[in-house]
């Protein structure tokens, strides 16, 4: 699992610039928010090059300058550096900086291999993929390395999309300056980022776009009782265990009542009810929130299902088969309702419900909020969680061990239990993470929903 600033902001390419043009009409020059970066870059580097050789990769912008500004911060700290250049910054503060630094400059086509490399090549204005031999020697310098540290971001990498353009494997740890950009959030760059680290240079970001952080959860009222902590329902069908599990996760996330509706068995905690108590259950107006969908199945018999419970005035957990019933229907389907919606789909249920596209996972998450009118829980490497409001928040670290069958079906009924208890998808999915980091590896969705008690402890 890798590490990412929580709750930071995550900026676009053209968010970025607008960031710094607020910070030079506020009286910021240029030359002085080099300077901060190229500081952070040496107090990085220095941190982890431990009094190893350093190379630094320069490029002909402003990436470039920070790179050149930390180098000769780095030599006149003692430490011995070499600096590879792509071209020359021609003017502005990126020239200063190399004129700055001053000292004996290889091409990057020249450059030997260091212990510690320092990729300032190409920032967030990278427009193309980057050239082969480019790409060869970049790939080559941070494969030899022990530490490759890339400033704002991997060379390659597309800042928006997060696309790959050529961007090298085995970064130690990228550097983000000012926020954190799309590419650092979003599979498949996020991969090549190694451990992120977050120097705001004394900017003040804001947006709605922002890295999942840890919730903080309040133990329940000296006078709450089980119904007054959250009342779950989850509807099961033609496969009851993904009904179980999702029942598992909304009694260990903090629920005070459960009830399966359609199934037997599970925890002795879990209230059992048949099918045909399901119009009675939807008119319980203590129930907070209810989950349809983990093995629901596709038949007649599922569909009249979840027609009833999308007419309801209870707030849904839509998932799995629920989402493939609808279709391209789901979004009217789910706007037309009267109270919350969350929708939970992976990769492929995304596509089936809101058409495939080469945009951004974040802009297309958000584009299905605002259809829907509805939480959308995009599931995936680098969970996307988009409300019709505009906000994201990004869950980038979680562990690749829950890629196997039932996590999702957990998750399900511990996003109903957080909102039965008047918290949020967010919280949800972090405490899902958590739990299943503390499970460790390999294991099985039956014990995920163990590690939420520890989880939510965590958080208090």
């Amino acid at each position: 699992m890798r590490r990412l600033p929580p709750g930071a902001p995550i900026l676009t390419a053209a968010a970025m610039r607008d960031l710094e043009d607020s910070a030079f009409e506020a009286g910021t020059s240029q030359q002085a928010l080099m300077e901060r970066a190229s500081t952070a870059v040496a107090h990085q580097t220095a941190r982890f090059a431990l009094g190893r050789p350093i190379l630094v990769l320069a490029g002909p912008g402003n990436n470039g300058g920070d790179a050149y500004g930390a180098a000769a911060l780095l030599r006149d700290w003692g430490h011995e550096v070499t600096v590879a250049a792509l071209g020359t910054p021609k003017s502005g503060a990126a020239a200063a900086m190399a004129q700055r630094w001053g000292g004996a400059t290889v091409a990057l086509s020249q450059a030997a291999s260091r212990p510690v490399v320092v990729d300032g090549l190409f920032g967030i204005g990278l427009d193309r993929d980057l050239d082969a031999d480019t790409a060869t020697a970049l790939c080559w310098l941070v494969a030899a390395a022990d530490v490759a540290l890339a400033i704002d971001l991997p060379s390659g990498l597309d800042t928006d999309s997060g696309a790959l353009r050529g961007a090298a494997d085995g970064y130690t740890l990228t550097l983000a300056l000012g926020a954190l950009k799309p590419a650092h959030v979003l599979h498949p760059a996020s991969t090549r980022c190694g451990t992120v680290l977050l120097d705001t240079l004394g900017l003040e970001a804001q947006g709605d776009w922002r890295s999942v952080a840890r919730p903080s959860l309040a133990a329940p009222a000296s006078d709450a009782h089980k119904y007054s902590r959250g009342m779950v329902a989850v509807i099961a069908g033609e496969m009851p265990g993904a009904a179980r599990l999702a029942a598992s996760g909304a009694l260990h996330g903090g629920a005070g009542y459960v009830v399966l509706c359609g199934a037997s068995g599970g925890a002795d905690a879990i209230v059992h009810r048949a099918h045909g108590d399901l119009d009675a259950l939807l008119e319980d107006q203590r129930v907070g929130a209810i989950v349809i969908g983990p093995g629901l199945g596709r038949d007649d018999a599922a569909r009249a299902r979840l027609d009833r419970v999308l007419a309801s005035d209870r707030a849904l957990v839509i998932d799995g088969d629920a989402l493939s019933l609808l279709g391209r229907d789901l979004p009217s389907a789910v706007a037309a309702r009267r109270a919350a919606s969350v929708l939970t789909p992976h990769a492929a249920e995304f596509d089936r419900c809101f058409g495939a596209s080469a945009a951004s996972k974040i802009e297309r998450t958000l584009s299905a909020a605002r259809q829907s009118r509805a939480t959308i829980v995009h599931k995936g490497a680098g969970t996307v969680i988009a409300t019709p409001d505009g906000k994201i928040l990004v869950a980038a670290d979680l562990t690749s061990w829950l890629s196997t069958a039932g996590t999702g079906d957990v998750l399900a009924g511990l996003i109903a239990a957080r909102i039965a208890t008047g918290g949020s998808a967010d919280e949800a999915v972090w405490l899902h993470g958590r739990a299943a980091s503390l499970a460790g590896p390999a294991f099985a969705a039956d014990t995920l929903a163990d590690h939420l008690s520890e989880a939510i402890a965590s958080c208090r």
